[in-house]
């Protein structure tokens, strides 16, 4: 609904070329230590590209020692939150031919984690943690823990055919993710697993999803046109298993056509417009609980499974349409865009109803919600001189039917631990807002820089008709001050500090919580060490340099009064090396 991102590929590799590189990397806050190796190559026309990549760490730390979960106090052991140590094995290939008017790439990654999820949150009572067992190394990975593995196929073609450049693209990805805990019975779920289930006992929730992608576009000119058309086909395939429920198996299908027309008037004016076809359909499955509940009807009271999702298809169409200008007269740069967007509800707005544990909530989806439309204009304004440049883009939203999750003042008593139950509804919303940043150079090695983001939404109907909406970022500026030094021995060396101040966040939808300011400070220095022919990179962060306590208002974390990570130094270091022909 905000816009679209272009997520350019990595450059070729140049031709001739073989090297590689290696990247050690090192966290102090969870005692996180890293690797990654890069090896390349090219003749002429063929080449590949390949990366492992490996890292182990324990558990997260925070600048307090308790936290709030369910209103129960828990008590943090030396600032650890226990059980959020993880390991994480990455794989990635990509190969193929480039010629001057043809280059197609084949593409393989497979990306496997481990990693614990916070003890006193996930799946257990927060009296049962076994404190000295979790407590007694920062490092192991115990129940309740997920392991998710992520593969990912696809192959883009390109080729020049006289004033056109096609491009296709086809993919397949799969993500398995199971997620393992104690059997814990809440409501009216037996105390003793059974033995005849269809899950394992520590199979709490498992998921399996499949997608199958294909796009196409066309680039071509013609006069001061340039035109883009293009299509894309998704559909994907959703399998659920385990013993909790919180969104049922559905099958989603989406197709789109779109045409963007760049009108370049002369030099300094340059004008777009793009329109575009969207198709959704989405099928999800019935579920019943696989334990029996009292049903109490016409004063007599019978065991039921009952039904936590039914049978649904929605299909779902929007034609969206976008104008813009640009003018460019010199050192100014000038932007406006006014444009619609579409958005069809997923499957957890539309059909989840149980505990979603990494946001330690009960969610509720809407079966009757419609697609989500927005009218929106941006502008956009850039200056650039040689010691001093700033950007300022305000925008303003409208939505119809802005769908959200709204916080409710009941909790599940049934399923999970008295989790806070959030329904996602639909309201009309007006959200206006707007991005500043501006750079000054005092001289040419120091430089200071100002950024600050503000955005104002507001509910127009529904039941929190007058409210914001949840989780809404308050106002904040970041303050920045940068040094590169000439040093004869170093190469591109530099230092920052940034202080980022985060008001208060007073505008909440009941019964959210209001969340204090914030001031936190950040170091950075790092420098490339000439080595002959090759540089290393060696890179310095201080995150949260004063350790400081606070909360983020937009974290799913700030449910249970858990502040952001403490203070953190990544130390990073790049090692390449190349042969060349």
């Amino acid at each position: 609904m905000g816009g679209a991102v272009n997520i350019k590929p990595l450059p070729l590799p140049l031709q001739n070329t073989f090297g590689g590189s290696v990247d050690l990397t090192g966290k102090s806050n969870n005692a996180q230590f890293g690797s990654s190796i890069n090896l390349f190559g090219r003749n002429e026309n063929w080449f590949f590209d390949s990366r492992v990549t490996t890292m182990d760490y324990g558990d997260y730390r925070v600048p307090t020692d308790v936290v709030h979960v369910y209103s129960y106090a828990v008590p943090l052991y030396k600032n650890h939150l226990r059980n959020t140590a993880g390991r994480e094995l990455d794989f990635h290939l990509s190969t193929g031919y480039s010629g001057e008017h043809f280059k197609s790439v084949f593409y393989f990654s497979n990306v496997h984690t481990k990693s614990g999820f916070f003890a006193n949150a996930h799946g257990l009572e927060p009296r049962n943690v076994d404190l000295e067992l979790h407590d007694k190394s920062s490092r192991d990975i115990l129940m309740p823990y997920q392991q998710v593995n992520h593969l990912k196929v696809s192959n883009t073609t390109s080729f020049q055919l006289e004033n056109h450049a096609f491009e296709m693209q086809i993919g397949f990805q799969n993500n398995f993710r199971r997620e393992y805990s104690h059997y814990v019975n809440h409501g009216y779920m037996p105390p003793i697993y059974p033995e005849d289930m269809y899950a394992p006992q520590d199979l709490e929730r498992q998921y399996d999803k499949d997608v199958w992608s294909f796009s196409a576009k066309d680039e071509f000119r013609i006069q001061n046109h340039q035109i883009t058309v293009g299509s894309n086909v998704v559909f994907q395939q959703n399998e659920i298993g385990g013993w909790s429920f919180l969104i049922p198996a559905f099958t989603q299908f989406n197709a789109g056509l779109f045409a963007y027309d760049k009108i370049e008037l002369n030099e300094k004016w340059f004008l777009n417009g793009a329109i575009r076809y969207d198709y959704g359909k989405i099928k999800m499955k019935s579920y019943y609980d696989w334990f029996q509940s009292p049903v109490s009807e016409n004063n007599q009271t019978n065991l039921e499974y009952l039904q936590r999702s039914q049978d649904l298809t929605k299909t779902f169409d929007s034609f969206t349409w976008s104008v813009g200008a640009n003018y460019n007269p010199g050192k100014l740069s000038l932007k406006a865009n006014l444009g619609s967007s579409f958005r069809m509800p997923i499957a957890k707005e539309l059909a989840s109803n149980g505990v979603n544990y990494h946001y330690f909530r009960f969610e509720k989806g809407n079966p009757n919600l419609d697609a989500e439309r927005s009218y929106q204009l941006d502008l956009g304004m850039e200056w650039k001189a040689q010691n001093f440049s700033f950007q300022f883009t305000p925008f303003v939203n409208y939505f119809p039917n802005f769908i959200y999750l709204n916080p409710t003042s009941a909790h599940d008593i049934y399923y999970g631990a008295g989790n806070q139950v959030f329904e996602y509804e639909q309201s009309k919303v007006f959200r206006y807002g707007a991005e500043f940043q501006t750079r000054y150079y005092f001289l040419k090695s120091l430089s200071a820089e100002i950024g600050a983001e503000y955005l104002y939404s507001e509910q127009k109907s529904g039941s929190k008709k007058g409210y914001t909406l949840p989780f809404s970022p308050p106002p904040s500026v970041l303050l920045g001050l940068n040094y590169e030094p000439q040093i004869p021995f170093l190469k591109e060396p530099y230092f920052a500090v940034d202080y980022r101040f985060t008001a208060e966040q007073n505008n909440i939808v009941p019964p959210e919580k209001k969340t204090a300011e914030s001031h936190v400070f950040n170091m950075a220095f790092g420098s490339k060490i000439k080595t002959g022919k090759q540089d290393i990179s060696l890179n310095i962060q201080i995150q949260n340099l004063f350790n400081t306590r606070y909360l983020n208002h937009t974290s799913f974390y700030r449910l249970i009064e858990l502040p952001e990570a403490g203070r953190n130094i990544i130390v990073s270091m790049k090692i390449p090396f190349s042969f060349s022909r």
